[in-house]
C-alpha cells in the first residue's frame, strides 16, 4: 500500500474487499516547458501581444501554454532544448535520423526561432552519426586509368579558371591546357561569355599552330566545346580526335 502511494497511484477498495490500483503515466516535459515559458522574457512579450490582439501567429491555451499554431513554443532554455533534441535523435525509437527527418518529426510538436539550423547543428555534432555514414549512391564502376602518353602534346587535359578580375580587354577567365606527358601548360586569356566557336578558333590559333592536333582530350567541362574543337581540327584533315569526358560536380 505504501509503495503504491509513493508513486501517486490511486488505490480504492472494491465491494468484495479487493484493492484496485490505477496508475496514470504522463510526461513531465510539458510542465517543464510551461515553467520555462513563465520565466522567458520573449514569451512574456508574446503573451502581451496576444492579449492585446496584436500577435495572431501565437495563441495561449487554457493552461497558459503559448503555442505557434498547434505547436508548442519552446523558449530559449538550452537544457530544455538539449533534452528535446536528444529525445528526438538518440532515443530507441528515433535511431539517429538525419537533420531533415529529425526536423520534420519535431516540427509537428514544437517550434522555436532558428529551429531548423539548430537541429542541423545538433545532428552534425553527433559522434555516432559521424562514425556511421551510410552511402546512398549507386556503387561506382571500375576505375578507368588513362594510358601513358607516348609523345608530347598528343594527349592533353583542359580546364578553366573563372571568376577572375577583369583585365584590360575584358578577360575574366583563363583557359588552362596541359600536356599530360611533359606537364607543360598553356594559359589562354578568355571571357566566360565567349561562344564555343570563338574558343575553338582560339585553340587552333594558339595550340594547334604550335603543337599540332592532339590525339585525345580529357576534361570535365561541357562536351560541346570539345566537339567544336574536334570539328575545327578535323576540317581538311583525316585526323580524328578522341575525347574523354570525366563526370564531376562541376557539370
Amino acid at each position: 500500500m505504501l509503495e503504491l502511494r509513493n508513486i501517486n497511484a490511486q488505490v480504492e477498495a472494491g465491494p468484495d474487499e479487493s484493492l484496485v490500483a490505477q496508475l496514470r503515466v504522463r510526461s513531465t516535459l510539458r510542465d517543464r516547458v510551461l515553467e520555462a515559458q513563465q520565466e522567458d522574457l520573449e514569451v512574456r512579450k508574446i503573451r502581451e501581444k496576444v492579449r492585446s490582439g496584436i500577435e495572431t501567429s501565437f495563441q495561449i491555451q487554457k493552461d497558459g501554454m503559448v503555442v505557434f499554431g498547434r505547436r508548442i513554443y519552446l523558449p530559449d532554455d538550452q537544457p530544455l532544448k538539449r533534452e528535446v533534441l536528444q529525445e528526438a535523435h538518440e532515443s530507441r525509437f528515433a535511431t539517429h535520423p538525419g537533420s531533415t527527418k529529425m526536423y520534420w518529426d519535431l516540427k509537428d510538436f514544437y517550434w522555436w526561432p532558428n529551429m531548423k539550423k539548430e537541429v542541423a547543428e545538433y545532428v552534425a555534432k553527433c559522434g555516432i552519426c559521424q562514425q556511421v555514414k551510410v552511402e546512398h549512391q549507386k556503387p561506382a564502376g571500375f576505375l578507368q586509368p588513362l594510358l601513358i602518353p607516348e609523345w608530347k602534346w598528343e594527349n592533353i587535359t583542359m580546364d578553366f579558371v573563372s571568376r577572375l578580375p577583369r583585365g584590360k580587354r575584358g578577360s575574366d577567365a583563363i583557359w588552362v591546357i596541359v600536356d599530360r606527358l611533359t606537364k607543360s601548360a598553356l594559359f589562354l586569356a578568355m571571357k566566360m561569355t565567349d561562344l564555343v566557336e570563338k574558343l575553338a578558333k582560339l585553340y587552333v590559333d594558339e595550340v594547334v599552330r604550335l603543337h599540332g592536333v592532339p590525339v585525345s582530350i580529357v576534361s570535365d567541362r561541357d562536351p560541346r566545346l570539345y566537339l567544336s574543337i574536334m570539328a575545327k581540327c578535323s576540317t581538311g584533315s583525316r585526323n580524328e580526335v578522341e575525347f574523354k569526358h570525366n563526370f564531376s560536380s562541376s557539370d
